[in-house]
């Protein structure tokens, strides 16, 4: 594996590839990173990954200071697996070597609910940082995992309103056997945090099957979710389930009928936040 880190450098390492397949990271790899580096070696070849944290999809208050940096120790976890051919891990003044004033703006649609609510620039930080990536590798396909259901959906959308030649890949979420989704952030947690953390998971398995027993009452069962989540000491953003295709809230027809759901929630266990979703279908 090619480790570099300059764009003209990434760019000599490419030139002449026409299957570039991306994986795009902020390091500290954990097995449902390795993942996405197998995923996509089935889609293309060269595999291309990169390691960058990007300080445009963090809010003053978050952790972009204290969020982990292990490069030698990814390199490492990358060559082992051997599914990747070259390694972007550019410093920020390389990907931002002036102020980026151009800044890609999601719509409120899609972009302003949920995580967009809760987290406002996020999603422009994604945005911007996965459009100059796709500009740097040229990429053919990219893997994203399905754990950022939202993020995975907003790049989409994003790739296809500006017509970007890159299909998008989505990866089933990685989980621990205690039903927890890996994660870079889950090394925060204390080990009674880690204990209770698959407890998320598990209630959103709960609101699924109460939803197949009664799909009138959706907003009564999200709203006790909600609850038990804050009466287990959670702080709680949302847990509310929502069309797969859109990310709108169903209607009463559309549970009735069959829709493709999916119930997404975010809440915070100690300092830590943590994400999680599920699929599914009544």
């Amino acid at each position: 594996m090619k480790v570099v880190h300059s764009i003209e450098d990434l760019r000599d390492q490419l030139r002449g590839q026409l299957r570039v397949a991306f994986v795009a990271t902020m390091g500290n790899l954990h097995a449902a990173h390795l993942s996405l580096m197998r995923l996509a070696r089935q889609h293309g070849d060269p595999v291309v990954a990169s390691i960058f944290v990007n300080r445009l999809q963090f809010a003053p208050n978050e952790d972009f200071d204290q969020y982990p940096r292990t490069l030698a120790q990814d390199i490492e976890k990358l060559e082992a697996e051997r599914d990747v051919y070259v390694l972007f891990a550019p410093d920020e003044s390389v990907l931002y070597p002036e102020p980026q004033n151009f800044r890609v703006q999601p719509g409120n649609t899609l972009g302003g609910i949920l995580e967009g609510e809760f987290r406002p620039d996020f999603f422009m930080g994604v945005c911007t940082v996965v459009l100059k990536l796709f500009s740097c590798v040229q990429p053919t396909v990219a893997v994203f995992g399905k754990k950022d259901y939202q993020q995975l959906m907003v790049v989409r959308a994003m790739c296809r309103q500006f017509q970007l030649p890159v299909e998008i890949i989505a990866h089933e979420t990685v989980r621990d056997d205690d039903g927890l989704a890996l994660s870079s952030r889950n090394r925060y947690l204390t080990p009674e945090e880690r204990a209770e953390a698959p407890r998320l998971y598990a209630l959103l398995q709960r609101v699924r099957e109460q939803l197949a027993a009664v799909p009138d009452e959706r907003v009564r069962v999200e709203a006790e979710a909600l609850q038990h989540l804050r009466e287990r000491g959670w702080a709680p953003d949302y847990l509310s389930v929502r069309r797969q295709r859109d990310l709108l809230e169903p209607t009463a027809d559309e549970l009735h009928a069959g829709e493709p759901l999916v119930v997404l929630a975010a809440a915070r266990l100690g300092h830590t936040r943590l994400i999680d979703n599920l699929e599914f279908q009544i």
